[in-house]
């Protein structure tokens, strides 16, 4: 079915123990729509300025991706972002922030995107989000991110975000903040209790929890991953990959949700390997499986 996600390009610096990457293509539409690809094709919707040294047609040539939502703003400047990792890969700086055109007014959807099934609000002001919602013709299934700036400063059009979204998917930090409730399990139940269906609540190197509004409960590791060079992208990947099987199946069950979340699992384990979106450029589907098949006999008991 089709999978429409609206959210950021960006121009990004990152910098961990195992180099710098400087000026690269990032932004959470881009990890997001190159993920899901895998699986169905994707709808972009989002933004640039004139300065943006990405083309992303090419970028994204041989890959399922619908550009037509693509906006190039010609007196505008590109989302920027520059931000340094520590030794233990969870703890990061932001060093720069350039929020440009993300400063202005959303793209528009076009109509021929009006009518998908499947929607991902990837991380933005709660506003625009619902704005982006408003533009959505009957959707049978929308995930949304969020993060700590919008809790703590826009909480009541979250509140009201929250109310019509299917999945809301955030890190374990924002739940408990989100919350404010420091057990994990006790802060997603109140999270369902503001309206979501299902949330699901990343905990890094330690895995997610899934948890629904009917009490059901999937907690899964992450996938064991040696290599780990740069973490930038990997909640919107491991969004692409969940939402990336659900629009594939045309399913959104409880089952069909608990594999998702192994899907994105398996797909974040793969961005974290390298610099930007090398780590998904370089592998096809069947790489995807087979990882999936190796989470499975490592989480059999």
């Amino acid at each position: 079915m089709s999978l429409v996600v609206t959210g950021s390009i960006a121009i990004d610096t990152v910098r961990t123990p195992h180099g710098v990457s400087e000026d690269c293509l990032g932004g959470a539409a881009v990890y997001f729509s190159m993920a899901a690809s895998f699986f169905c094709p994707v709808r972009l919707v989002g933004v640039v300025g004139s300065d943006c040294p990405f083309d992303l047609a090419e970028f994204f040539a041989g890959r399922n991706v619908d550009l037509a939502g693509l906006e190039i703003r010609r007196d505008s400047r590109t989302f920027r972002w520059a931000g340094t990792y520590r030794e233990n890969m969870d703890e990061r700086t932001t060093d720069r922030l350039e929020l440009n055109v993300l400063a202005e007014a959303p793209p528009v959807v076009p109509d021929a995107f009006r009518d998908s099934r499947f929607v991902f609000l990837a991380n933005t002001a709660p506003k625009l989000q619902l704005e982006m919602l408003d533009q959505m013709d009957r959707p049978v299934f929308v995930a949304a991110d969020t993060m700590n700036c919008w809790i703590q400063d826009h909480l009541e059009e979250l509140k009201v975000l929250l109310k019509r979204v299917n999945c809301l998917i955030i890190n374990e930090d924002e739940a408990r903040m989100l919350a404010d409730e420091p057990n994990l399990i006790k802060a997603g139940g109140k999270i369902l209790a503001m309206g979501a269906g299902a949330v699901v609540m990343k905990k890094g190197e330690s895995g997610s929890v899934l948890c629904d509004a009917e009490g059901r409960e999937f907690l899964l590791p992450a996938y064991p991953a040696a290599d780990v060079k740069d973490p930038t992208g990997a909640g919107d990947s491991f969004a692409g990959g969940l939402m990336g099987h659900l629009a594939q199946t045309g399913r959104t069950d409880f089952e069909t949700l608990r594999t998702a979340v192994a899907y994105g699992t398996v797909v974040a384990s793969f961005t974290i390997a390298a610099f930007s979106l090398a780590g998904l450029t370089s592998i096809s589907k069947a790489d995807i499986d087979d990882r999936l098949r190796i989470l499975r006999q490592a989480t059999q008991f």
